[in-house]
């Protein structure tokens, strides 16, 4: 019962909100903050996948609403998790790239790639994602 004690003390004092914080200090809910809903991880998705504007994005099977669309690049954009670039002055347009910190989000993508490999049947393969993603990626090399 100590024991029990103890971690809830631990965590309780750990929680607590910082005025930092919208909620408290866990490391979760501040990235839920950032990434959970339905539609980030989808942008992310595609942003490894290769796409890099607004009307490629749109061109996703999942069909995200363009105010959600650009809610969630201007969230991430603000996160530190993509940069832009314009590539039209007018009307303008950017392309959208991952930051470092984007980057970093790999092993997530890749663990929920796996996990719902296993456990939702007729997912598309980790193996076939990595080919697509191997295949744009020699593309990009060839244009440059």
């Amino acid at each position: 019962m100590q024991v029990i004690n103890f971690v809830t003390d631990w965590y309780n004092q750990i929680m607590k909100t910082d005025k930092k914080f919208k909620r408290s200090a866990c490391a979760v809910a501040n990235t839920l903050d950032i990434l959970g809903d339905k539609w980030t991880l989808l942008v992310i998705r595609d942003l490894f996948l290769g796409k890099k504007t607004y009307s490629e994005f749109q061109k996703s099977p999942e069909k995200i609403p363009t105010n959600i669309l650009a809610e969630r690049l201007k969230r991430l954009l603000s996160a530190d998790i993509i940069s832009k670039q314009s590539y039209q002055q007018n009307p303008p347009r950017y392309a959208y790239q991952l930051t470092q910190k984007g980057e970093d989000l790999a092993p997530l993508l890749k663990a929920m790639l796996i996990w719902g490999n296993q456990y939702i049947p007729g997912t598309i393969s980790l193996q076939r994602i990595e080919k697509i993603i191997a295949r744009r990626q020699a593309q990009q090399r060839n244009r440059q």
